[in-house]
């Protein structure tokens, strides 16, 4: 069991992902809607885990991961991006993040991907 923050800009997605998480036995400790949002939350709780969306406002994904490497090298996160943003998550993978889920997500990809970022 992990304690997780959620990032995305729909608060749809950010429920359909607790959803899920919490199904499979975590503990959503956190959400927020931007990257900036993120960066602040994850200082703030400190989760074990960081789904992050790549596309929001303010600041995106790639960005966030950056800033959040900074503050924990060790920082596990996993990318949640939309078909056709293939550049971006490479970009992402680059700058720190662990793996990623295409959207629309399956609990089952979900489940393989956390299992392997912890």
């Amino acid at each position: 069991m992990a304690n997780i923050l959620i990032t995305d800009d729909a608060a749809f997605m950010r429920m359909q992902m607790k959803d899920i998480l919490t199904k499979l036995g975590h503990q959503v400790v956190g959400e927020a809607e931007n990257g900036q949002d993120a960066v602040e939350k994850y200082q703030e709780l400190q989760p074990e885990l960081v789904t992050m969306d790549i596309t929001m406002p303010e600041m995106n994904g790639v960005e966030a991961v950056r800033e959040i490497k900074k503050i924990n090298p060790d920082a596990k996160i996993i990318m949640c991006s939309a078909m056709g943003q293939q550049g971006m998550v490479v970009e992402a993978i680059q700058a720190g993040a662990k793996d990623f889920i295409v959207k629309p997500f399956t609990p089952d990809r979900i489940k393989e991907s956390v299992e392997k970022v912890l």
